[in-house]
């Protein structure tokens, strides 16, 4: 990991420890000025997290999958999901567009809406993998200092970033949503390609180009990575 990414990831890092340490004083703001009660305490369950992967015959694993609109990233984490149960995996795939029609449908397409977007997904995911899960997501999650900082919430040893790196003119030009007709016409602002940057992964775990390579072959190596990393569980 270069320096940068070092930089940025540990910054992610001190951030999510201060907002646990604020929490557990009762002073983390929940939502614009709302504060949680005071006397808040970490509630420990009694199932150990190796009873879990015991029990599903696999760790845990946040596959965050980011890249451009239209790349194919939820075309990919469906395809990976149903593939994956098939297997006998237990997993789920978080949505971008999906958590803006409920969880997420105060939030609009500023870099601190952006931001608060990703923070609630991987808290999800976070709580998805301690339940013992796949999560598989797919969100454009475009500035490296956000997914650094998705990264920090759910642990480095369960965050796999995918970037699906297909370029700009191959989105534009499948533009299933007609999404960039309508920002290249100036009715969206803040339009990631065209009025708002992407800013491309430094070093992710897996690189793949949907226009390069068939949904079956994407997905197959997907799943190879996931059997090289999670599917190994420790009696």
């Amino acid at each position: 990991m270069n320096m940068r990414a070092t930089h940025l990831l540990d910054a992610a890092r001190r951030h999510a420890v201060a907002h646990n340490a604020n929490d557990a004083a009762g002073d983390t703001p929940v939502h614009r000025g709302m504060q949680r009660g005071r006397n808040i305490f970490w509630h420990k369950g009694q199932v150990e997290t190796n009873c879990r992967e015991n029990l599903f015959g696999h760790r845990p694993a946040t596959v965050w999958l980011t890249g451009l609109s239209g790349a194919g990233k939820s075309t990919l984490a469906y395809e990976l999901e149903k593939y994956l149960l098939l297997q006998r995996r237990a997993c789920y795939v978080l949505d971008g567009d999906n958590l803006r029609h409920h969880l997420n449908c105060d939030l609009g397409f500023s870099a601190d809406a952006r931001r608060e977007n990703i923070r609630r997904a991987a808290e999800v995911a976070r709580l998805m993998n301690d339940a013992g899960l796949i999560v598989i997501t797919a969100f454009i999650s475009p500035f490296v200092e956000d997914r650094a900082m998705a990264r920090a919430i759910v642990g480095d040893a369960r965050f796999i970033e995918v970037h699906v790196c297909t370029a700009l003119e191959v989105c534009e030009a499948r533009d299933p949503k007609g999404l960039y007709a309508k920002a290249r016409a100036g009715k969206i602002d803040e339009f990631t390609g065209v009025s708002s940057p992407y800013e491309v992964p430094l070093q992710p775990d897996l690189k793949l180009d949907s226009s390069a390579l068939p949904l079956a072959e994407a997905t197959r190596l997907l799943f190879e990575h996931l059997a090289s990393t999670v599917f190994e569980v420790a009696q």
